[in-house]
């Protein structure tokens, strides 16, 4: 069992979740989240702008800023991993920075808190 964890832009949505629902994954969780990616931006010039420095604020411009993201949270079987993170990817990208990013991680066990089940059986 899988745990992926995508961050995709606001507007694509709705586009991801019929792409998921349409190859078998209904069952997900979506937050709001602010943030960015590393892009171009120096070390020195973020820390510079969180100490107030206006030369470094100035410098960061736009560059700094936390942008509003969705972070999509699915957990399925491990033989539907590919699928479901080719189905995010086909739908996400753009080519430009900020079609976001896919996190796979284990999951030891889950349970079905109404039934008990445990395990694949907890997610079917």
């Amino acid at each position: 069992m899988k745990e992926i964890m995508a961050v995709i832009r606001m507007n694509m949505v709705n586009q991801t979740k019929k792409a998921l629902s349409d190859n078998g994954v209904d069952a997900f969780f979506a937050r709001e989240a602010t943030g960015r990616g590393k892009g171009l931006v120096s070390r020195d010039i973020l820390e510079g702008a969180e100490k107030g420095h206006e030369e470094a604020v100035a410098l960061l411009g736009d560059k700094g800023r936390l942008y509003p993201k969705r972070v999509l949270t699915v957990v399925v079987p491990d033989e539907q991993v590919d699928t479901v993170v080719k189905t995010i990817m086909k739908v996400n990208i753009t080519g430009k920075p900020g079609d976001g990013k896919i996190f796979v991680m284990p999951v030891l066990d889950s349970v079905r808190v109404r039934t008990g089940e445990s395990g694949d059986a907890s997610i079917a």
